[in-house]
């Protein structure tokens, strides 16, 4: 599989990811023996760059992709996790839900702060079972997740100590990279205008439906020469599903403007003669500054379906057509 360079450093990372918050449990349960072989799959089909974080099953996802990885040589792959939350073990009925099913018994707490980090890191170390981790997150930072008082706060954390910890790991060469690891776009371009980034790992805000990360992040991100890593390319599951019913749009019902404009997609591809959902696998890869399009899941046969859609030709052609202004046009 092609590799593409993040940032300017010398790491390079396959152009499609295994990302772990499936195997962590997340919407419902995964016993380890699907995670295994879903690790597998993966593997198999090429893929070099696998990422995980402690939120992802409350440690749960580290430890399978530490017991997956170990005896893997080490210089042929690329690990990322994440930083900015703690954890601390407390009894089963104090686990607190965060959508993750059957996690381990901790608690977190956000700490973004040069020693919070520091020992972040330390305890990924710890469930990994490895020694070496490539790329660090600051993960969820921003209002998306904290709303607007407390994003002040953790923001001031970041920007005091915890970039002064990624940047000595890095130096020291403990890591290679680093950047952010989130679902909205502000707090990106809140921290590249103070600060330089080697990669964002950004969920949802640049594919065929959401154009957010356009206007502004991927212009600066050039600019910055930042990477960019992208997620959620079905944006929950409606780029994949079409507009049937129960279709999800950002983690919610989708609403009716969106199952419309997904319905207009749809016959765009119809007529391209290709599924909707291999144009939207696509098209972040479209772009120079993406190094990576991030893909997840528990289930085997749903990685091997979402890989073969690389395989489906889509001229270069086709993605003008799904720029939102033409869409718009479509729906009328």
């Amino acid at each position: 599989m092609k590799k593409r360079r993040v940032g300017s450093t010398a790491l390079e990372i396959t152009e499609v990811s295994f990302g772990g918050a499936a195997v962590g449990g997340l919407y419902r349960a995964c016993p380890r023996e699907a995670a295994m072989q879903t690790l597998q799959v993966a593997w198999d089909a090429g893929l070099r760059y696998f990422d995980t974080a402690p939120f992802y099953g409350f440690g749960l996802s580290e430890r399978r992709f530490g017991d997956f990885l170990r005896d893997k040589p080490r210089d042929s792959y690329v690990l990322s996790t994440k930083v900015g939350r703690l954890f601390r073990p407390v009894p089963k009925d104090q686990v607190p839900d965060h959508s993750y099913v059957d996690p381990l018994p901790f608690a977190l707490d956000y700490d973004y702060s040069y020693d919070g980090i520091m020992r972040s890191v330390e305890f990924s170390y710890a469930r990994l079972g490895l020694n070496r981790i490539d790329i660090l997150f600051v993960h969820d930072i921003g209002v998306y997740t904290h709303g607007v008082e407390k994003t002040k706060l953790h923001f001031r954390q970041l920007m005091d100590g915890g970039l002064k910890a990624l940047e000595k790991l890095k130096s020291s060469r403990v890591i290679s990279a680093y950047g952010l690891g989130v679902n909205e776009v502000q707090i990106c371009l809140d921290v590249l205008h103070q600060a330089p980034l080697d990669c964002i790992l950004l969920a949802s805000r640049y594919s065929l439906l959401d154009r957010t990360a356009e206007a502004e992040l991927l212009p600066l991100c050039r600019q910055r020469q930042t990477s960019l890593i992208i997620g959620g390319v079905f944006n929950s599951g409606i780029l994949a599903t079409g507009p049937v019913p129960g279709a999800h749009f950002d983690y919610l019902p989708a609403t009716q403007n969106i199952l419309d404009r997904v319905g207009a997609m749809e016959k765009i591809a119809a007529e391209g003669g290709y599924p909707l959902a291999a144009a939207a696998f696509q098209f972040p890869l479209h772009e120079p500054v993406v190094a990576s399009v991030l893909t997840g899941t528990a289930k085997p046969a749903n990685l091997a379906r979402n890989l073969q859609l690389l395989d489906i030709p889509v001229p270069e052609t086709e993605f003008a057509k799904y720029d939102p202004y033409t869409v718009v046009q479509k729906l009328g």
